[in-house]
């Protein structure tokens, strides 16, 4: 993991002090919503799963190829996840549950990008993969039941090992995006996040996790005008 990193900050570092091709770096950050699929052959259980509130922060690199597309790659350390809160009756009673799974990453996002030039305000369209590497997470769960709550909080184990570890390492996707740029420097931008990858390490069933992550970016572009 920690090789795998070390590579990918060169590439960035490269890319930032590149001055032939680099036209466009953009500093951002924003609010995440984050949720995953988890399903079986059987059930979907992640229906009743809620919106699990984090944040992204990173940097972008844009390389023109004309005056309408271009390429752009960067980092992103990104927070995933879940929440849940159910109610069950119980001898009576009812048991209170709620659970969170927190989980962060460092996403490469490679993407295609239009952008329409409006004058003052410009729109930009922007689509491709990218690809995360977990770096760690945690888990909480709270019952309350007569009055008691009992909590309990955990580390996530990542790996390939079904018998030990919860998740895999590695998560890939489909990134979806639009915004605008105002006065060729501020930028605003909605994305969607669609995970692709498996990353539970059950496999048996058509057991799956998947993640799921709508961001709201606000960013601000250095380079040439």
């Amino acid at each position: 993991m920690k090789k795998l990193t070390t590579v990918l900050i060169v590439i960035l570092t490269i890319s930032l002090t590149s001055n032939t091709l680099a036209q466009k770096f953009c500093a951002k950050a924003g609010l995440n919503l984050s949720n995953i699929l988890m399903k079986d052959n059987d059930e979907n259980y992640s229906e009743d799963f809620k919106i699990n509130l984090g944040f992204h922060v990173g940097a972008t690199m844009q390389f023109p190829i004309s005056g309408l597309f271009s390429f752009e790659t960067g980092l992103l350390f990104s927070t995933k996840g879940f929440s849940s809160k159910t109610e069950v009756p119980f001898d009576g009673e009812t048991i209170n549950y709620k659970g969170v799974m927190n989980l962060y990453y460092i996403d490469v996002p490679l993407m295609a990008k239009v952008t329409f030039d409006g004058g003052n305000i410009s729109y930009f369209g922007e689509l491709g993969p990218y690809f995360g590497l977990g770096l760690f997470g945690k888990t909480k769960t709270e019952f309350t039941y007569n009055g008691d709550t009992e909590t309990d909080k955990s580390d996530i184990e990542w790996g390939s090992d079904k018998d030990n570890d919860l998740l895999k390492r590695i998560d890939s996707g489909l990134t979806i995006g639009a915004g605008i740029i105002i006065i060729n420097a501020l930028q605003i931008g909605l994305s969607y996040d669609l995970g692709l990858a498996n990353i539970s390490t059950i496999t048996d069933g058509g057991s799956k996790i998947k993640n799921r992550v709508f961001r709201i970016s606000i960013g601000y572009r250095f380079g040439n005008k």
